[in-house]
């Protein structure tokens, strides 16, 4: 080797390991946060990360194609724009089925709807296949753009060094942490800035073949009409049938190839993003197009028949930069291309290849385990390119490696149809067309590249065109026979339960009806317990949290929908992990639902959850229909009666805002779980409606919140055919109508005493009268001290029991005041101390101490004979509470302009039951024979003509026991008078 030519090679190495430098600073850039989010989160770096599509082939590829079929070469671009294009009706649906059930792969996709893990598994192995002519194009590109611009035959072994570099580079920015479900910001921004990097150096080079090998457009339009008219007609033509049957596999190369399905559906950002890369996708592969005809007729025009990187070397006797812009381009779409369809593809292997054939066992280390082993394959797929292109790929033009790859891709595209648009569809129809269709693919395409084997005689040849290349005839009969399998074998055989569910969820107008099994595992604690058989305690506790913290739901939560939810998010995150076949086997095997006598029973609130996630992408009627559900849903929402629907299983499935607010129980936080769950008293109660035979239950006294209500509660059996079965009860709060009935009640019955006091007054009023007059007579009649005394305590007695007539009569007659507001001055301490001799007279309770602590000079506005029988009352009350040796005091004090006076004893206290009632005519605590109940409400009514007020404390604050009786009166101003004066 000559030493211009080493230094040639040293030099495109230092060229490429530049370029990759950059790459790698790019990355490191965004992973340290130099570059804002709002940038590396733009939908146009979604754009350009799935230019990714415009592989090596793009570069070199698309002008080789137009050599050999003319325009032609825009089936490769408007196939993927087509598939784009109808992003809504083909793209969105895909990516609400990977998002929703955290699916990464076309692998993953077909095991979820097939419910199999042979069609992960067969999947995968076709990827695998169809892949590894795509990556040799990848290492073919470059090594012989190296072995081209350096002249030697040193392309394979600098490809070699790149390909170990790219392949550092994907470990580093795609499998550096434990799989993530989330978008890779580094990556893609590193694949978008590869994107920038080939669409100018195609521009570039499209710039210098109109005006370094042409003098403008002006010298182009001359040749064309010239010397190049004659080189155009010599071009050959595509069929319009080998046209359609390229658009048609660029097509589905376009959302299928491992590396775009991961870019589109597992990394984008949002379905609004997907939607507006449907058209500025297309506008970036246009720009890329454009400038192909211009390099292939710059070739022609120097020198016919040269490939691209022959005709960037030619023009380096001049300007050098000319091939290393071509080498940088073809670098930089096939390390993009590589690296993201190592990071698929090991994704694949490793979930449907590796994990199937070897289960995850219970180990602390399960997340390294799963990391080192996909490192691993991420080394070797980019080895295996390499490899690849060493022993097959350099020999094959890139025409011949690019079509192989993408029929045997295309094999996908019916079983990738039928889930999404045939619910019919089962894992025997695929899995028998796919495998037909693969095997005349390998046959026809894929075995003639190891092999130096004749043209393949293909079965069914009247079907095919013998005239046709192979790849034509190919591609017509293994899609006919897959197709055909996959729809005879799915008519004529039974599709499964899991698969009829799977189909449901897969559907473009998916509504799935889960139905609300219970588990074994009672709480959520529990998941974590069943699932370290599986993955180990540390795995197992780290995936049970944060299915927890993504549902916002606590370890002990134990209502059945809930656990069901959080069983579906461990199933949704496992898969995304490790696959959904071996989620599914090891949720079903270690969370397995319980299989009783409750009656199977759709999921109501599952499906509404799922309709309001759906509703912005309903129209038309189903909108409509949506809307007339919504408000339907609203009025029992909002109705300002308590509302609640039990299912069969007594699971509830609806408690509307008032239940929740009569309650104090939120509706979210009772969803879903069993009535017997539910705080007291909710459980007996709404078991009381249920088990009733006949009518309503009235009236239903229960405690909420410290409170008494009365509840009545209806109840109605949902059934008929379009029904699921259930109960709906309605709970209306009659607290407030049985009190104004037992305050009708209480009136009526005052109305009623009120007529027996007028008579009873009315015949004690002539005893009274007679009794006073003895007692005048008496002073007449004796000098004796004591008798006068005993006369004088007789007259005043009498002249208490005639207020106490004039107060029942008052009573009697609606209680209004039968004498005037009292004005005059009275001494609150010369009250006490009467009222002390008059209680003494008594001679039961001399066992009782009566204090009084009334200060002399206190004096309020008042009528001394009536303030004497309130405090009489009360304190013979007082006394008779108290215990042998107790204490009863009258204290008094100022506060304002009142004067309070309060009566104390160290008694049991006043029973609650009786203390908001305390007031009220007849109303005691005494035995009967013992007190007639009027007392109190006679000084009630005392004090309230004194335009006073009462308070009572039982018991007192800071005093474990005993009563205070507080009253306030106005104290006594020089300028009173009376209000009527």
């Amino acid at each position: 080797m000559s030493v211009e030519m080493h230094v040639e090679i040293v030099g495109v190495l230092l060229l490429g390991l530049g370029y990759l430098a950059l790459l790698f600073g790019c990355g490191f850039a965004v992973e340290r946060g130099w570059v804002p989010v709002r940038i590396t989160r733009h939908p146009i770096v979604y754009t350009l990360a799935l230019g990714v599509y415009a592989s090596a082939w793009a570069i070199y590829g698309s002008v080789e194609m137009a050599a050999h079929a003319g325009f032609g070469y825009l089936a490769y671009y408007l196939g993927a724009a087509g598939a784009f294009l109808l992003a809504p009706v083909l793209l969105v649906p895909i990516q609400r089925i990977t998002r929703t059930y955290q699916l990464t792969s076309l692998a993953d996709l077909f095991a979820f709807r097939f419910r199999s893990r042979w069609a992960g598994t067969l999947v995968t192995l076709v990827s695998l296949l169809a892949v590894l002519p795509l990556l040799g194009i990848q290492v073919k590109t470059l090594s012989e753009a190296i072995n081209i611009i350096t002249d030697s035959q040193a392309g394979a072994s600098v490809a070699l060094v790149f390909c170990v570099v790219i392949a550092a580079f994907a470990v580093i920015f795609g499998a550096r942490h434990s799989q993530s479900l989330g978008r890779h910001d580094t990556l893609l921004s590193a694949i978008a800035f590869e994107s920038i990097v080939k669409l100018l150096a195609m521009l570039g080079l499209g710039a210098v073949a109109m005006w370094m090998v042409f003098d403008g457009p002006g010298d182009l339009q001359l040749w064309l009409e010239g010397p190049g008219a004659a080189l155009q007609q010599q071009t050959p033509k595509l069929e319009p049938a080998q046209w359609r049957t390229l658009l048609l596999l660029f097509f589905a190369a376009a959302f299928m190839m491992p590396h775009l399905f991961h870019i589109s559906f597992a990394e984008s950002l949002s379905r609004h993003t997907l939607l507006q890369a449907s058209w500025t996708l297309p506008l970036f592969l246009l720009l890329m197009a454009l400038p192909v005809p211009l390099i292939w007729w710059a070739a022609q025009s120097t020198a016919p028949d040269v490939p691209l990187t022959a005709y960037a070397a030619y023009l380096m006797t001049e300007h050098w930069w000319v091939g290393a812009l071509a080498f940088i381009g073809g670098l930089a779409a096939a390390s993009g291309t590589m690296i993201m369809i190592a990071l698929a593809l090991s994704g694949m292997v490793l979930n449907h290849i590796v994990l199937v054939a070897r289960p995850p066992e219970a180990r602390s280390d399960l997340y390294g385990w799963l990391l080192w082993l996909r490192r691993g394959l991420v080394v070797a797929v980019i080895i295996g390119g390499w490899l690849f292109y060493q022993w097959i790929g350099r020999h094959h033009g890139l025409i011949g490696l690019g079509l192989a790859a993408f029929v045997g891709m295309a094999q996908c595209l019916p079983g990738m149809l039928a889930l999404l648009y045939w619910p019919g569809a089962n894992r025997k129809g695929m899995i028998v067309g796919l495998v037909a269709g693969v095997s005349v693919w390998l046959w026809g395409l894929w075995l003639p590249l190891m092999f130096s084997l004749p043209v393949p005689q293909l079965p069914f040849t009247p079907l095919t065109d013998s005239g046709a290349p192979v790849w034509y005839n190919v591609t017509l009969l293994s899609l006919a026979v897959n197709i055909l399998l996959l729809i005879v074998i799915s008519l004529f055989t039974r599709i499964s339960e899991g698969e009829q569910s799977a189909a449901e969820a897969c559907s473009v107008d998916a509504v799935i009806r889960s139905k609300r099994f219970p588990l074994e595992a009672a709480t959520a604690n529990d998941f974590s317990n069943h699932l370290a058989h599986a993955l180990g305690d540390e795995a197992a506790s780290r995936e049970v949290n944060r299915a927890l913290q993504a549902l916002n739901l606590t370890p002990q939560e134990r209502r059945p929908y809930a656990l069901r939810r959080l069983r579906d998010r461990i199933q949704a995150n496992l898969s995304g992990l490790m696959g959904p076949s071996v989620a599914r086997d090891i949720v079903d095997r270690y969370l397995p639902y319980r299989h009783d006598d409750t009656p199977e029973t759709d999921d109501i609130h599952f499906v509404e959850s799922r309709l309001e996630a759906y509703r912005s992408r309903l129209t038309g009627l189903a909108r409509e229909l949506d809307g007339l559900r919504r408000h339907h849903r609203q009025t029992l929402a909002y109705l300002p009666v308590g509302l609640c629907v039990l299912g069969d299983d007594d699971e509830l499935l609806m408690w509307n805002q008032a239940l929740s607010q009569l309650s104090g129980i939120s509706g979210d936080s009772v969803i879903g779980s069993r009535r017997d769950s539910l705080p007291a008293p909710w459980p007996s109660l709404l078991g009381s409606v249920l088990d009733a035979t006949s009518g309503p239950l009235y009236k239903q006294a229960v405690s909420l919140h410290g409170k008494d209500y009365f509840l009545t509660l209806h109840k109605a059996i949902l059934s008929g055919n379009d029904s699921r079965g259930g109960s709906v009860i309605l709970i209306e709060d009659h607290t407030e109508m049985k009190w104004l009935e037992d305050e009708l009640v209480h009136a009526a019955r005052l109305a009623s005493i009120g007529q027996l006091a007028a008579g009873v007054a009315h015949e004690i009023g002539n005893p009274i009268t007679g009794i006073s007059s003895l007692a005048q007579n008496l002073r007449y009649d004796t000098n004796d001290p004591t008798l006068l005394e005993t006369a004088d305590q007789i007259q005043q007695l009498t002249q208490r029991v005639t207020k106490i007539v004039n107060s029942l009569v008052g009573f009697a007659h609606g209680g209004r005041q039968t004498v005037p507001l009292p004005t005059s001055p009275v001494s609150l301490s010369a009250i006490s101390e009467d009222a002390l001799d008059l209680i003494h007279l008594a001679r039961s309770g001399e066992d009782v101490n009566l204090t009084n602590a009334v200060p002399a000079d206190l004096t309020v506005r008042g009528d001394a004979q009536r303030l004497t029988q309130v405090m009489v009352n009360l304190l013979s009350n007082a006394r008779d509470a108290c215990d042998q040796g107790g204490q009863v005091e009258i204290s008094a004090g100022c506060h304002g302009q009142l004067a309070w006076w309060r009566i104390s004893d160290d008694g049991p206290g006043i029973d609650p039951r009786v203390r908001d009632h305390l007031f009220e005519p007849f109303t005691t605590t005494k035995p009967a024979g013992e007190g007639t109940g009027l007392g109190l409400s006679l000084a009630y009514q005392i004090i309230n003509e004194h335009q006073g007020k009462i308070d009572v404390a039982s018991p007192p604050p800071g005093q474990p026991r005993g009563t205070a009786i507080t009253l306030w009166l106005p104290l006594y101003q020089q300028d009173d008078q009376p209000p009527y004066a």
